[in-house]
């Protein structure tokens, strides 16, 4: 007889534990997984013009570049261009948010360095046709030119772009970046403002490996005379991405690459170039 109080009592104390057993626990994902942000291009820049892409707020980029000075038809003698010299560049690029990057690149082209910063502003079409809008600018000082006429007192540039970037059948994005280019040719006396359309695409083959192409179209001017113009493959791997281009300008900072180049496109004018960055968090 005495057991059966003792039995119930037990059973009272343990049936709330078992029930709360039942449930799920405290640390399980009530809610639905974050919808991703719409993508259109993998990387922050096509080969030399930039994309509506940005990096998550902390991020840093890291960049280092090379543009061989000879051409690939120079041959052996020259290794294909690969014995130089080249135009070198290095970048570092930090996400004040995850819509703001800020970023300080410099070329061994005139020792230009530049400043610049790139807003995205609207992204959409997630079930459509993917798209991004974003604006992106910057100021450069050659520090580094001629000590003659027409040259002092005109080491400023400036640049500054609307960027649409669109992804069409999942794999093919493509870009238009409008540019207003602030004197553009540092050798005249009078500085000027110039309209630049750049074009750029890149289809992907798989999630590591894409073809790449872009045009850039300019006034003539002299000693620049003819658009640049850019295609290669890019392989994309853990936080790092790697280009190998062929182009007819062996400049990559905005201010000077925006111009316009020496070279025509032919074959006989190619240059071989890479641009390898790396994502960087801390």
């Amino acid at each position: 007889m005495r057991k059966t109080p003792r039995v119930a009592v037990l059973a009272a104390l343990l049936l709330p534990t078992v029930l709360s057993a039942q449930e799920p626990a405290r640390w399980q994902r009530r809610a639905e997984a974050t919808v991703p942000p719409v993508t259109v291009f993998h990387s922050t820049q096509s080969a030399n013009l930039a994309t509506a892409e940005t990096l998550a707020k902390g991020e840093w980029l890291f960049e280092i570049s090379h543009r061989f000075l000879p051409a690939l038809s120079n041959g052996a003698d020259a290794l294909w261009g690969l014995d130089g010299p080249v135009y070198n560049r290095l970048g570092l690029a930090y996400a004040a948010s995850d819509r703001v990057m800020v970023g300080l690149v410099r070329s061994n082209l005139s020792d230009n360095v530049e400043l610049g910063a790139k807003v995205r502003l609207a992204e959409g079409g997630r079930d459509g046709v993917p798209w991004m809008a974003a604006l992106n600018g910057g100021i450069a000082w050659n520090t580094e030119l001629p000590e003659t006429a027409g040259f002092e007192g005109n080491e400023t540039q400036a640049y500054a772009q609307a960027i649409l970037n669109v992804l069409l059948g999942d794999r093919l994005a493509l870009g238009v970046v409008p540019t207003v280019l602030r004197n553009p040719r540092v050798a005249d006396l009078e500085t000027e403002n110039a309209l630049v359309i750049g074009l750029n695409g890149q289809l992907y083959l798989s999630e590591q490996a894409s073809v790449l192409g872009e045009w850039i179209v300019a006034d003539e001017r002299e000693g620049l005379e003819h658009d640049a113009g850019t295609f290669g493959i890019e392989l994309e791997t853990g936080g790092h991405f790697f280009k190998l281009v062929l182009s007819n300008s062996a400049r990559m900072n905005a201010t000077q690459l925006l111009a316009g180049t020496p070279f025509a496109f032919r074959t006989d004018e190619w240059r071989l170039g890479f641009n390898v960055t790396r994502v960087l968090t801390f």
